[in-house]
C-alpha cells in the first residue's frame, strides 16, 4: 500500500512539474511573447511608421517607461489598411516626419531598442523564474518520492529573479550599443 501511494505521489509531482512548465510557456506566449519577438526583430518588417510626435510614456503608477511615438502606419502588405499607431518604447525621440521600419504586435508598433529589450526581457524573466523554480521543486519531489525541503529552491528562485533583472539590463545595454553603432 505504501509503495502504491509513493508511486502515485511521484506521478502527481512529475505531472505537476510538466504542467507548471507548460503554464509558464503559455503565459510567456500570452503576455510578453509577441512583443518580445517584435522587439528582437523576428520575422520580416511589417511596415513603416511615419512619426507625428514622440513623448515620455508613463505606466499606471506614473513611472517613466521610455519614449513612445505616435504616427501613421503604412503596412508592407497591400491588403492591410494604414492607420494611426503607437510606436512603443522607441529607440529615440524621433523628429516629426521620420520614417521607422517596425514590426507589430497586439496593435502597437515595435522597433529594436535597448529599453524595449530590457522591459520585455525582464518581464519574461520575472514571469518564468517562479514557475521554473516550482517545477524544479516538484521534479525533485517526484525523483525522490517524498516532499523535499523547499528552502534552497526558494533561495534559487530569489537568485533567479535577480539574475533575470541583471540579464535584462545587460541585454538592453548590448542592444542599445548595437543600435547606436550600426
Amino acid at each position: 500500500m505504501r509503495a502504491a501511494v509513493r508511486r502515485l505521489g511521484r506521478g502527481v509531482a512529475g505531472a505537476g512539474a510538466v504542467v507548471t512548465v507548460a503554464v509558464a510557456g503559455w503565459l510567456v506566449w500570452l503576455l510578453p511573447g509577441p512583443q518580445m519577438a517584435a522587439v528582437l526583430g523576428f520575422g520580416p518588417v511589417d511596415g513603416v511608421v511615419s512619426i507625428h510626435r514622440c513623448y515620455e510614456a508613463a505606466d499606471a503608477e506614473g513611472y517613466t517607461t521610455g519614449t513612445d511615438c505616435t504616427g501613421w502606419y503604412t503596412p508592407r502588405d497591400s491588403g492591410e489598411q494604414g492607420r494611426e499607431i503607437v510606436l512603443d518604447t522607441a529607440d529615440e525621440k524621433y523628429r516629426s516626419g521620420t520614417d521607422v521600419e517596425v514590426r507589430t504586435a497586439r496593435g502597437k508598433a515595435y522597433e529594436l531598442s535597448g529599453s524595449a529589450v530590457f522591459n520585455f526581457g525582464t518581464a519574461t524573466g520575472l514571469l518564468v523564474v517562479p514557475f521554473l523554480t516550482l517545477a524544479a521543486w516538484l521534479f525533485s519531489c517526484a525523483r525522490h518520492g517524498r516532499v523535499e525541503d523547499g528552502e534552497l529552491y526558494f533561495l534559487a528562485g530569489m537568485v533567479g529573479l535577480f539574475a533575470a533583472m541583471v540579464l535584462g539590463a545587460v541585454a538592453g545595454m548590448l542592444v542599445g550599443i548595437a543600435t547606436f553603432v550600426f
